[in-house]
């Protein structure tokens, strides 16, 4: 007789029943992260293990972002390189460790949550303990992808997405999700992304949302909207004289005030109530004591906002920070890119171009004509825009310190395939124009525009090196690089077109805010500063500043700002001129600036008298030496420029020979 154990019914339901209603374990973020992140050597200038003391302003936002906190959305503006990752990474990991459940994780576009996926994602996996138990890491089942990774036991995954791709946002819900690089997300073919995404949690009562992002431009950043939506917490520090200990939030307009232009490294806050100095060694101290505060504190139960900026942590110098905005000041994409990844604050965009007559009137009074080239300005670029049935181009000088001069402004009748008109733009380029000293400069780079008509215009463009005309084409985001090359694109025949290195995307809505604010600038020693000549037309200073940037409500209900053109008044001013500076980013660099002894070489060679040609017949056929290019991104260079007289004669008198024959 067999005996057999049978399981009591009743304590069953009571051993299931116990489990389902015992509480959740206690969720916290500071403390998996202590037990688990490890920084690689590669990962961070102070690797080991999570140090609180390093990263103590985080201590807070890491209990906001857990399940004992009543906040549903938690924001972050922030500098860059602050170690914004590091949290998102800590939320998710420790996330689908202590607390299993479905999780998104957003990025701006498909590429980029590819790119973190790979890069960040999985070697975290792979490299923590509590999570190499949990997830598999082997493509098996469905488990495991780059967009997708999925715990062993099935009680949660990660999502990946793109904010650009509206299927990945959709029919998913999720308890929990990051929605990372918020600033940069543009409006996806379903609408508004961050709309999309926060929905994705809406079934979920205690969910969590948290949304980090260096900030951009306003009016129109994103993580800026949220931070002033939200409890708005800032970092207060002790003054460090024990007598005062007043607590204030070390702001960059304090540090500005007393910054020594000459001696960055003497950069230092001063205390709001005492005046006393604050040094850079004094912040460890001064952190120990740190305080988050709320200027709205009314919504700290539904929304904790924090800002958080790169004086506070230990990986930045107070030099560094002098530095970068010594070499930004005057610059406006660069005066941007200062407060956006320095400062952790949105670039406050002039949204209106300066009136047209008030500009035409500065010209009036200029010492220089259209078509001359003042002194200063050594080197040349030209914009070209293609309409049906005209072709406009412009003429812009650049000189030390950023500054540019206006030099001529111009229309060509007939189609960019006409041969006539085609012919009129090599004359263009090779006729060159006359500066202070007598002498005619060529047009050192050439950028026409290649977003209409752009098989034309490649046929016209490749049939010139490649160091003197590119290809161009504006895009509005407003965190697109300055300028990027376009490798290939398929045609409306869908052939693939391979475009060489002469085909660039140029940062038009960042380039538009720089030429607003600095034609605005009258000192012409100013960074920045933009000469304008006598002689042009009222027409051209109307296009010059025909754009605005307003707002534009959405369907979704979200506004987005874009630049919009008087529907009354032609662009082709601006866009020239625009076309003009992607042709000098081109030519300089992306810094768009050259070193002093490449402008001493500039100047040494082209702003002084043309020397007199004479001699026999053949040493007239000689072409007076090109002016030296900075082409290819290599200033002073030029497959034109003869370095001995002799040898070029000789090749002169050699084509000579070849013509005659």
């Amino acid at each position: 007789m067999l005996d057999v154990d049978v399981t009591n019914a009743a304590w069953m339901m009571h051993e299931v029943l116990g489990e389902v209603l015992e509480p959740p374990p206690n969720v916290d973020y500071l403390a998996w992260a202590e037990e688990n992140i490890v920084f690689s050597s590669r990962e961070s200038p102070m690797p080991g293990p999570y140090n609180r003391e390093r990263f103590s302003y985080f201590d807070e936002i890491l209990r906001a972002l857990s399940p004992d906190d009543p906040c549903r959305v938690v924001s972050l503006a922030k500098s860059a390189q602050l170690g914004g990752t590091v949290l998102a990474n800590i939320f998710t990991g420790g996330s689908m460790d202590m607390d299993p459940g479905d999780f998104l994780y957003v990025h701006p576009t498909d590429e980029n949550a590819r790119r973190w996926s790979k890069m960040k994602l999985s070697p975290m996996l792979k490299g923590t303990s509590a999570l190499s138990r949990i997830f598999p890491m082997k493509a098996r089942d469905g488990q495991d992808s780059v967009f997708y990774k999925e715990r062993r036991d099935g009680r949660g995954a990660i999502q990946i997405s793109g904010a650009n791709s509206p299927a990945s946002l959709s029919q998913v819900s999720m308890s929990r999700q990051v929605q990372d690089d918020l600033a940069k997300w543009e409006m996806n073919s379903a609408g508004d992304p961050e709309t999309q995404a926060d929905s994705r949690s809406q079934g979920y009562e205690f969910a969590k949302i948290f949304k980090i992002s260096t900030p951009m431009v306003i009016p129109g950043c994103r993580i800026t909207k949220n931070f002033e939506a939200g409890s708005q917490e800032s970092l207060y520090v002790p003054c460090p004289d024990d007598d005062c200990g007043y607590m204030q939030v070390l702001e960059w307009e304090n540090m500005l005030a007393s910054l020594d232009d000459e001696h960055p490294e003497k950069a230092h806050f001063s205390c709001q109530s005492c005046g006393c100095v604050i040094e850079e060694h004094h912040r460890p101290k001064m952190l120990r004591k740190a305080e988050w505060r709320a200027a709205n504190p009314k919504m700290k139960r539904v929304h904790r906002s924090f800002h958080l900026w790169s004086a506070y942590s230990l990986l930045q110098s107070f030099e560094r920070i002098a530095r970068a905005w010594l070499a930004a000041k005057g610059d406006p994409p660069r005066e941007q890119s200062f407060m956006n990844d320095t400062v952790g604050k949105a670039y406050r965009v002039l949204g209106e171009a300066p009136g047209w007559e008030e500009i035409r009137d500065r010209a009036s009074e200029s010492e220089y004509v259209r078509g001359t080239i003042p002194a200063g300005f050594p080197l040349l670029t030209c914009g070209v825009d293609c309409q049906g049935d005209r072709v406009e181009w412009q003429v812009v000088a650049w000189g030390r310190n950023r500054r540019r001069a206006v030099i001529e402004y111009g229309v060509f009748n007939g189609h960019i395939s006409d041969e006539g008109c085609q012919s009129k733009l090599n004359g263009l380029l090779q006729q060159g124009f006359r500066n202070a000293y007598g002498r005619k400069i060529s047009i050192d780079m050439t950028a026409i525009d290649g977003n209409a008509y752009t098989e034309d215009v490649w046929e016209w463009a490749r049939k010139h090196p490649s160091s003197q005309v590119i290809m161009v084409r504006g895009v509005e985001p407003d965190g697109a690089p300055l300028l990027a090359q376009v490798k290939r694109e398929r045609n409306r025949r869908g052939k693939v077109i391979r475009y060489s290195k002469r085909f660039f995307n140029f940062a038009a809505s960042v380039l538009k805010m720089g030429l607003y604010r600095n034609l605005r600038k009258l000192d012409p020693e100013e960074r920045g500063h933009i000469a304008l000549p006598k002689g042009l037309e009222d027409e051209y200073f109307r296009q010059l500043t025909a754009e605005s940037r307003k707002p534009h409500r959405a369907k979704s209900g979200f506004t987005r700002y874009l630049w919009v053109k008087d529907p009354n008044q032609a662009n082709e001013g601006l866009d020239t001129h625009l076309q003009a500076e992607a042709a000098w980013i081109r030519l300089a660099g992306p810094q768009r600036d050259l070193t002093d002894s490449d402008w001493d070489r500039f100047m040494g060679e082209r702003e002084c008298p043309p020397e007199e040609v004479q001699g026999d017949f053949e040493d007239l056929l000689l072409l007076a030496p090109a002016p030296a290019s900075p082409a290819s991104g290599q200033p002073g260079t030029s497959d034109r420029a003869e370095t001995q007289p002799e040898s070029a004669k000789t090749k002169a008198r050699s084509r000579w020979r070849d013509r005659t024959r």
